[in-house]
């Protein structure tokens, strides 16, 4: 049977991981990237949060695909390269291989070590399609290795992680997706602005799933800077921010406290906040604007009967 190839183009510099932290930490108004939400122990919590009743979003595109996949395999057509970007354990790609009939499938995630069995099972399960996985900080930069594209490339990016992106940022980022993609296109997941009594739970949900998530941010900071948090000084904070169209996600001081680090050191006044991530929620014709800006002409939305989300293949 054939095997899937790997390639982990992805290497930590902890140095730079450092700095980075670092200088976050340091800014007048305090920020972490998102992307340290996810260690191990961040990543099963996150599998966790979309499992609950207040978070709409996984569901809810589950449920626009498997009403709607025979549309998309005909809107896509066979025989492209199917892209998969953040794929995780692949299981939304492996849902639709079947109705998108990819020539090959290129799983993108920062490591191949968390691929390599998904992509061992999904390979059982096709035999024939020949199957990578690459290990790439695709919000950096989307240089794939030689050879894996073909002529014509479909990319998948599902579950509205765009949000993640400031609207100028989600610009750039889709305009490296479109230059991979000539004769292809981008399908892609986007949540859509609703009412703050909706979204709001759905980052801030009663069981207290996302507050451990974000709280085990410091615990990863602690790992990575040498920082000394204490994980009960904090509390986590999930706001509606309606002039922005995003959620916030914040880590509030409970009281006044100081930080350490190697090399650095913060005091935060009770109240004060720490910034970890962002998520932006589109109008449809907002979204469709973002994509013109990249470079898109034609866009085709698919979305569930309350309106809550969209899967948009552009082209």
């Amino acid at each position: 049977m054939p095997q899937p190839r790997f390639f982990q183009l992805y290497r930590a510099d902890d140095d730079t991981t450092r700095r980075e932290l670092a200088a976050g930490l340091s800014a007048p108004q305090p920020w972490v990237a998102p992307k340290f939400l996810y260690d191990a122990l961040g990543a099963r919590l996150f599998e966790a949060i979309t499992e609950l009743p207040e978070y709409y979003p996984t569901r809810t595109e589950r449920s626009i695909f498997d009403a709607h996949a025979a549309e998309i395999g005909a809107a896509v057509g066979p025989g492209s390269v199917l892209v998969d970007l953040g794929a995780g354990n692949c299981e939304k790609a492996a849902r639709l291989i079947g109705d998108l009939q990819p020539a090959a499938y290129v799983a993108v995630d920062i490591s191949t070590d968390f691929l390599r069995e998904s992509l061992e099972r999904l390979q059982q399960c096709h035999p024939a399609l020949p199957i990578a996985g690459v290990g790439l900080d695709f919000s950096a930069s989307l240089a794939l290795p030689p050879g894996l594209l073909g002529a014509r490339n479909t990319f998948f990016y599902p579950g509205s992680s765009i949000g993640n992106f400031t609207p100028a940022d989600a610009v750039g980022f889709l305009r490296q997706v479109r230059e991979r993609c000539a004769g292809g296109g981008l399908l892609i997941g986007v949540d859509l602005v609703k009412p703050r009594e909706i979204v709001e739970p759905a980052y801030d949900d009663a069981l207290g799933v996302t507050a451990a998530f974000n709280l085990n941010l410091l615990l990863h900071l602690n790992r990575l800077l040498g920082a000394d948090f204490d994980v009960r000084d904090w509390r986590h904070v999930g706001l509606w921010n309606e002039a922005a169209s995003r959620i916030e996600m914040h880590l509030e001081a409970r009281r006044d406290v100081r930080v350490a680090w190697r090399g650095g050191e913060r005091r935060f006044a009770a109240g004060e906040r720490l910034h970890t991530e962002n998520s932006y929620k589109y109008r449809p014709e907002d979204f469709d604007a973002l994509l013109r800006d990249a470079g898109f002409t034609r866009m085709r939305h698919w979305r569930d009967a309350r309106g809550w989300f969209s899967v948009v293949w552009a082209t």
